[in-house]
């Protein structure tokens, strides 16, 4: 859904959204390299995001949210170093929070694959 309206229009706290801890690399239109942050909600329309990156309410960026990719966005709200992003389009927040796929086939450390049981459970010693 391409959106339309600024972000002075639009108030996009009546969407559902969930808390969470993400890490994302943010680039700020007009200006080069890449900023990391942290995601701390997330719902279709938008998200907060935590980190000490110099943003001002309107300006332009892009953000590389995991499983996504690069979404087009608008800083909506800043509040010390925690700042409100408006999507251009709408995302599928779930995505986001699904596990990376290729981790473990591409050998990725054991503490970011998802955990598997590794003792059978019939061995176990009953104390």
């Amino acid at each position: 859904m391409k959106r339309n309206q600024t972000v002075n229009d639009v108030d996009h706290r009546q969407l559902g959204r969930d808390s969470l801890f993400l890490m994302a690399d943010l680039r700020l239109a007009g200006q080069d390299g890449e900023h990391r942050v942290k995601v701390r909600n997330l719902s279709a329309g938008g998200m907060m995001a935590e980190g000490h990156v110099k943003v001002a309410r309107g300006l332009k960026l892009d953000i590389n949210l995991r499983n996504i990719g690069w979404v087009e966005g608008f800083v909506a709200w800043v509040q010390d170093n925690r700042f409100g992003i408006a999507f251009a389009e709408d995302i599928e927040p779930k995505v986001a929070r699904e596990p990376l796929a290729s981790a473990a086939a591409e050998g990725a450390p054991r503490f970011v694959r998802p955990m598997v049981p590794f003792v059978d459970p019939s061995r176990i010693r009953k104390i």
